[in-house]
């Protein structure tokens, strides 16, 4: 049998994803099941276009469910005491420099589920995420992405308010 996953979490990405679940458990499996009842009620469903949008979307609400319940149950939780500041890792905040521009940059490494690039929250799964891994203070990288090749130099490791 092929093992799951891991899915890395930070406590604030466990409370989000715990909090999605009973939303979608209980308000939206509820209005979903209302609108399909009404729909029935209008008679013939053969041809009727919302109760096919209803059962699709109910079709997407337990599927999301499945998914959530995956993802909890493979979670392995990142507690901001545990992030060791030595070396970047998954609940580290890096500061970076542009070996081109000097320009100053701020990413906290965080699981793929939570990553969020408008709010500086990229991927350890990334192209940047996977590069920074393991670099020190000091430590320069290069990273390969669609424009090319860019430049940094770690300036400094932090533990991120997770």
């Amino acid at each position: 049998m092929m093992r799951e996953k891991e899915v890395i979490l930070t406590v604030a990405g466990l409370k989000k994803l715990e909090d999605e679940l009973e939303k979608l458990k209980t308000v939206k499996r509820r209005e979903v099941a209302g609108r399909i009842k009404q729909a029935i009620e209008f008679g013939d469903i053969t041809e009727s276009s919302e109760y096919e949008d209803a059962k699709n979307e109910q079709a997407f609400i337990e599927g999301r469910i499945l998914t959530l319940e995956k993802m909890l149950r493979n979670a392995k939780i990142i507690d901001s005491e545990d992030v060791n500041i030595e070396a970047v890792g998954v609940g580290s905040t890096v500061l970076l420099e542009d070996l081109e521009d000097g320009s100053q940059l701020e990413y906290t490494i965080v699981g793929s589920v939570e990553s969020d690039p408008r709010l500086k929250k990229i991927s350890n799964e990334s192209p940047v995420g996977r590069a920074l891994l393991g670099k020190r203070v000091g430590d320069s990288v290069e990273i390969s992405v669609p424009a090319g090749v860019m430049k940094y130099k770690v300036t400094d490791i932090v533990r991120s308010a997770l």
